[in-house]
């Protein structure tokens, strides 16, 4: 009976320490996604599953929000496109209140996004996924944005 009692902890233990493991990783990923975006990588595009569900979530002038949802491939251009304007404005995302929270198919990575010379900060999340090559990769991300022209890509 104590050695199934012994045996019943050691494993106990053990997951609680790959789950630790897997929870630090998630959070490496997304502080190397941090830098990368902000010194606009090209490898970033490469973090995102091909299939991930990317939402900008507009917050509208009266505090209002409206979920604009795009596929990657398109979200990729859209991010190439914008980051030649960003890189002039030296552009960067500051990141506080990062919370890594475990989740049915991944990680939960949420947290406030502060933008260059702004002093709100946005609703940001993403849900990361280790995959069987041991790479991390972005399956979700919802980022919210008080950039209005992301409302006319919104399905009404």
């Amino acid at each position: 009976m104590k050695k199934i009692l012994l045996m019943i902890i050691t494993m106990y233990c053990v997951s609680l320490s790959v789950l630790a493991d897997d929870r630090a990783d998630a959070l490496n990923f997304f502080n190397n996604y941090v830098a990368a975006a902000n010194s606009y990588s090209p490898t970033i595009e490469y973090m995102y599953s091909p299939s991930a569900k990317i939402i900008r979530q507009v917050v509208k002038p009266d505090g209002t929000t409206v979920d604009v949802n795009t596929d990657t491939a398109t979200y990729i251009k859209q991010m190439k496109i914008g980051q030649a304007g960003a890189k002039l404005r030296n552009y960067k995302n500051t990141y506080t209140n990062i919370n890594v929270t475990p989740v049915s198919n991944g990680y939960k990575i949420s947290a406030l996004r502060q933008p260059t010379g702004e002093t709100y900060k946005l609703k940001t999340y993403m849900i990361v996924q280790k995959r069987p090559d041991g790479k991390w990769q972005i399956i979700e991300e919802m980022m919210q944005t008080k950039v209005q022209t992301f409302l006319r890509y919104a399905k009404k």
